[in-house]
């Protein structure tokens, strides 16, 4: 178990600490009020989508001697109204061609399909997920 303890500064704006001590704080976006100058909660939930997918691609390369160094992500957010409420998280993942053998990309691909995040999202949340090897 993890906790993570938030405390409302106002403004719109939350800290974050977590247990290992590590702290960030969240803001609203501008459409809301928020002058946007932090990760808004829902953008939070955008990165932590696309680091999953890269973190978990990443031991299993590790765990396959495969250097995956400098593969990256980019997602986006769009929102849907009413309700508010996340509506699709595309994700583009690019990987290194020389690192992994076309062998193995397959597999690559699936083990970032089964991300924890991926797999926790509302199904009702279109995140499709498109991979690039250069």
């Amino acid at each position: 178990m993890v906790s993570i303890s938030v405390r409302y500064e106002g403004n719109k704006k939350c800290h974050l600490i977590h247990q290992e001590g590590m702290a960030l704080t969240t803001d609203a976006p501008k459409d809301l009020g928020g002058d946007a100058s932090a990760f808004s909660p829902t953008d939070l939930i955008a990165a932590g989508l696309a680091s999953c997918i890269l973190t978990t691609i990443g031991m299993w390369g590790e765990r396959h001697q495969l250097d995956l160094s400098g593969m990256s992500a980019i997602v986006e957010k769009e929102m849907n109204t009413p309700p508010r409420r996340i509506g699709r998280l595309p994700v583009t993942i690019t990987v290194p061609a020389a690192a992994v053998p076309e062998a193995l990309r397959a597999r690559l691909e699936g083990i970032g399909h089964s991300c924890p995040v991926h797999a926790s999202l509302h199904p009702e949340i279109d995140a499709p997920i498109i991979y690039q090897y250069v």
